[in-house]
């Protein structure tokens, strides 16, 4: 693993909304360069009651560019849970596909790429409160995944990783030992 971020900062660029939730729009084509690492198309997320669909989103197209910052807006209650829960396999889509570098990963898939993209996409939670361990400081926290998936060669790389991760989201190294609730909402 070379790196664990690869951040730049650069205009949002989305192309094609579900009405419900706001995105930036320009539709990214071969001719203009862009790379998307995502793509939503005409997608359908829905949850079943008996034989009751209730549509959560529906037709739903969208990219996310490599190398970009990307944001998902909308009300409570409009989707943006629910879209973030199908690229990471945790809520089906019922229509459409989700594409991870230009490979399917929406519906039944390989166990080895269904590894992968465990791996690979992962979701952050808004509420710290509701998604981290507050018994465990922010060190264990970020390491979880490093040990989940055998990212690290020993002790000192694992350190070396989690103090990089920290440097990269605007953190020092010494704010490795608070726990979460001693961090601000920003933080």
């Amino acid at each position: 693993m070379k790196k664990l971020f690869n951040f730049k900062k650069k205009d949002a660029k989305t192309h094609h909304s579900h009405e419900k939730v706001g995105l930036l729009s320009k539709k990214p084509t071969p001719e203009n360069g862009y790379d998307p690492i995502v793509s939503f198309k005409n997608v359908r997320i829905g949850y079943k009651r008996g034989n009751v669909e209730r549509v959560i989103v529906e037709d739903l197209n969208l990219d996310i560019i490599r190398g970009e910052i990307f944001g998902l807006v909308g009300e409570s209650g409009s989707g943006k849970t629910t879209v973030g829960r199908s690229l990471i396999r945790v809520t089906n889509v019922s229509k459409g596909e989700i594409l991870y570098n230009g490979v399917r990963i929406s519906g039944k898939i390989s166990k080895s790429l269904s590894r992968e993209v465990k791996q690979k996409i992962q979701m952050i939670f808004q509420d710290p409160s509701a998604s981290l361990n507050d018994r465990a400081n922010v060190d264990y926290i970020v390491s979880e995944g490093l040990r989940a998936f055998r990212l690290y060669d020993d002790e000192s790389d694992r350190l070396e990783k989690v103090e990089e991760m920290m440097r990269r989201v605007g953190l020092r190294p010494e704010h490795l030992k608070r726990y979460p609730h001693e961090f601000s909402g920003g933080q």
